[in-house]
């Protein structure tokens, strides 16, 4: 599959009047296990990356649609969050879903309004841009499917999500498919591509099914720098081609973990692979830090907590202060304790997300 084999100058509405509508999708955040930092041409990955699909961090997100009242032939939008006009977001989301029109001719004929809304803080460094542009891009297919009847196999419809989602945000790509997904071309996984993500829970072993998560927020404010600006930095730091050979590295590690059901070997990967992006970063000209003192404390008790107890409880983190704790759900019990009795009291306001591996997006 080549790079322009969506554009589709065919997908235009012939009636002047479009019969008003709306589509609504609840897509997930995902959490990368290895994970994808560094890009390059439009939107590819530098290396494979393999991710969980979470359940309760979530975007919701709403396109309504008109005729378009004006001739002008751009992206009328307004946008909604969480029922407040914002601009700042308008401004991105139009400027992202400019670049999706030679894909989505029809956008440039409708007047449309934008509802979202997350279940977690946004642009804190839990993966807000993966669930809402995932949602985003399964809106958009709905629509298409709406209009011109074309996406009704179910397959062809997620593989053109996930890669719609990639173009909005790399790691959007992933949340179009539930449990597991893979992205970037790997002799690992049949069907791989740098284009769009694949679903790989089919041969995982049964514990990682139901693992879970648990989302220590640190801080709910805005991260400093922002991943898009954080991949860019890739391109000079000393240490990218290392990294990306590392990362394949670990994918086929991280991998065969998954399949056998070895708890350790995944977990070791996993905190191995969230200090290496922060290193990554701290290494990046310029360097900056994304880790607060409660972060560093938070893992720390969770390594003491894994010696003391024997649970395989792990920690990671994405490109933000907030830690992951990953886990098996026969563990969920002790573990709940060990967060509500002494490491909510390292959360911003006590606040904790109790996550698990989810199903995928759904249609409202």
């Amino acid at each position: 599959m080549i790079e322009t084999s969506y554009h589709n100058n065919r997908l235009i509405i012939q009636s002047q009047d479009v019969e008003p509508g709306e589509v609504s999708w609840r897509s997930p955040s995902n959490l990368a296990l290895v994970k994808y930092w560094g890009k390059h041409g439009k939107q590819l990955p530098r290396n494979p990356s393999v991710s969980f699909t979470l359940e309760q961090a979530f975007t919701d997100f709403t396109i309504e649609w008109k005729t378009k009242t004006s001739t002008e032939r751009d992206i009328s939008l307004a946008l909604y969050f969480d029922m407040v006009r914002n601009e700042a977001f308008e401004s991105a989301l139009i400027k992202k879903m400019e670049g999706l029109t030679d894909i989505f001719p029809f956008l440039n004929q409708l007047d449309m309004t934008v509802h979202t809304s997350n279940s977690f803080p946004h642009s804190s460094g839990i993966a807000s841009s993966a669930s809402s542009m995932s949602a985003m891009a399964l809106c958009l297919c709905t629509m298409e499917d709406v209009f011109f009847n074309t996406l009704e196999d179910d397959e062809a419809f997620d593989q053109k999500a996930s890669y719609v989602a990639r173009l909005a945000s790399g790691s959007a790509s992933r949340s179009i498919y539930g449990t597991a997904a893979v992205w970037g071309e790997t002799g690992h996984v049949p069907g791989s591509s740098d284009l769009f993500a694949v679903p790989v829970e089919g041969n995982f072993h049964p514990i990682f099914k139901t693992y879970q998560n648990a989302i220590l927020v640190v801080s709910a404010g805005t991260k400093a720098v922002s991943s898009s600006v954080g991949h860019g930095l890739m391109e000079d730091n000393p240490f990218a081609e290392p990294r990306y050979a590392q990362a394949r590295q670990r994918f086929s590690a991280m991998m065969e973990a998954l399949y056998k059901g070895d708890t350790e070997r995944f977990g070791s990967i996993v905190e191995q692979e969230a200090l290496t992006l922060h290193a990554l970063m701290m290494a990046s000209n310029p360097g900056y830090m994304l880790m607060e003192p409660a972060s560093i404390t938070l893992m720390k008790k969770i390594k003491q907590f894994r010696a003391d107890t024997g649970i395989q409880v792990y920690y990671s983190l994405d490109a933000g202060p907030n830690i992951h704790m990953l886990y098996p759900e026969a563990d969920k019990e002790k573990v709940m304790d060990f967060i509500i009795t002494d490491l909510s009291l390292q959360c911003q306001n006590g606040l904790f997300i109790d996550d698990k591996v989810g199903q995928g997006p759904e249609q409202l």
